[in-house]
């Protein structure tokens, strides 16, 4: 995008440069993760900043919605919170063989859950807000939308509508879950609904290969549920590695949920039983729930972009350049609604370089190399870096594959037989780490250090020489000593899984 680029120091100046006086210097739309860090950095640099954010509420819609956004309501937040409820189910089979003496029925209480989870993102909503307050940020309760290059107007619950000018805006609106076009579509559950069902499910299918569907796959069967998986591939996590996508199947499999690969829904039909889903290969089960983890869409159309002249993409996803401004100066976007990488530590990243880029003196590009993430499935998966298959087509020489699978020591005792594997991705002629992978206990806190390794460029013989903390299963990221495998430069990764 070759255009000039409006910052602070133009404060006075509207595209056209002429003089004018704006009522805030930047005004965001959007008071999640992305959208608060925003305006808390621009705001102690000394803007003068407002924010508006739909009314609260733990399911969304295009009207409701709530301060903390989609992460801390109904995303990641409330997410863990369930996923560590449902590991203890695994946890309580596990201690048995330690000398705990348990009943044979152990009882578990859904409601009593589901109450601490709402206790604990209402807490999260406040803190938010206090936050936002304290750093002198004006929060407003609305709809927003953008009216003009510098002006938004806020739709307010009892239909007023209020309206302000700003030097800048900033769109960080984020995503919202979708559902397919399927028959019956409307009986189905987003993930929204399914982290605030009041009756914990006894049957769930879930359609969908991606994170939140083997999180929610996990939830579920940790629980209690009957759960039936089905997803388009012949592996889940499309886009992960493939190795340690298979290692997912087998322990997602080994937990009691049924696998239905290179499988879709074809129709759902309302039953005196609950709901009855029909497959493409003609399959019925029969469920209490079904959830749609289909993917998500950036949440932008209701934000009068096209009328303004914000340019967007096929999905909906605003496009902006690598500052985050779009093709309007004055207006910018972060988090998930640009739909670059959509998680919320990259749309934390994205927010404080759009502050200090445009209020703190210090134009930055945010950086997507090396950034860790994490599946919470049970065991969970994480990662960093390339994948085997990307380092392959992006590598110039030779790649060095190393892994360890192993009986990670509590299983020893508890008998479970679930294998820990590690894996690191190196280039042959540098010994650079490519890329890092895990699935297995406590595999995202083990990542987040290989990450800071990876961010600083190290190499396998750093790791090497490298003492391990010891007795763990992290020393084993630094004891993989011999190649497991040397794929030539020049060869073709599979894609077809």
């Amino acid at each position: 995008m070759a255009r000039k680029m409006l910052i602070d120091g133009e404060l006075g100046q509207t595209n056209d440069g002429s003089e004018t006086q704006f009522e805030y210097d930047l005004f965001v739309i959007g008071a999640g993760s992305g959208g608060v860090r925003a305006a808390r950095f621009s705001a102690n640099s000394g803007a003068k900043v407002g924010i508006c954010e739909l009314p609260y509420h733990p399911i969304s819609s295009e009207v409701i919605g709530g301060v903390g956004g989609t992460c801390v309501i109904r995303g990641c937040v409330p997410k863990k919170i369930l996923v560590y409820g449902a590991a203890f189910r695994g946890e309580i089979e596990d201690a048995r063989n330690y000398g705990w003496e348990l009943n044979e029925n152990v009882d578990f209480n859904w409601k009593k859950l589901l109450q601490k989870k709402t206790d604990e993102i209402n807490r999260l909503n406040g803190i938010y807000k206090r936050l936002l307050s304290n750093a002198g940020v004006k929060l407003f309760e609305g709809e927003g939308k953008i009216v003009g290059p510098h002006e938004v107007e806020i739709t307010q619950l009892d239909g007023t509508k209020l309206c302000y000018s700003a030097k800048h805006i900033l769109i960080a609106t984020g995503s919202r879950a979708q559902r397919p076009p399927i028959p019956g579509q409307e009986l189905g559950i987003t993930s929204d609904e399914a982290l605030s069902l009041e009756e914990l499910p006894k049957r769930a299918v879930v359609l969908g290969g991606g994170y939140i569907a083997v999180e929610f796959a996990s939830i579920w069967r940790g629980l209690g549920a009957t759960v039936d998986l089905l997803f388009r591939r012949e592996l889940p996590l499309r886009g992960f590695d493939d190795e340690m996508r298979a290692v997912v199947a087998r322990n997602l499999e080994g937990r009691g949920i049924n696998l239905h690969p290179r499988t879709n829904i074809k129709e759902v039909i309302k039953t005196e039983g609950g709901v009855k889903v029909i497959t493409d290969h003609g399959e019925e089960l029969v469920a209490d729930v079904v959830l749609f983890a289909t993917g998500r869409t950036p949440n932008s159309k209701r934000l009068n972009l096209k009328a303004v002249g914000v340019e967007v993409d096929g999905t909906g996803a605003v496009k902006v350049d690598e500052y985050s401004q779009t093709n309007i100066p004055s207006i910018w976007a972060v988090g998930d609604v640009t739909n670059r990488m959509n998680l919320t530590p990259v749309a934390l990243m994205e927010g404080t370089f759009f502050a200090n880029t445009v209020f703190g003196g210090k134009p930055s590009k945010p950086d997507y190399s090396n950034i860790p993430y994490a599946v919470f499935c049970i065991p969970p998966l994480s990662v960093v870096g390339h994948s085997e298959e990307q380092a392959i087509e992006q590598a110039n020489g030779d790649i060095l594959v190393f892994t360890s699978s192993f009986n990670p020591m509590k299983n020893t005792i508890s008998g479970r037989q679930e294998k820990s594997v590690m894996k690191l991705v190196v280039d042959a002629e540098t010994d650079k780490v490519l890329g890092a992978s895990m699935c297995g206990p406590d595999a995202p806190e083990i990542m987040q250090g290989i990450a800071v390794a990876l961010k600083c460029g190290a190499t396998k013989a750093q790791f090497d020489s490298t003492v391990g903390v010891h007795p763990s299963a992290a020393e084993e990221f630094v004891t993989m000593r011999s190649v497991t495998r040397r794929v030539a430069a020049g060869s073709k990764p599979k894609t077809n899984l």
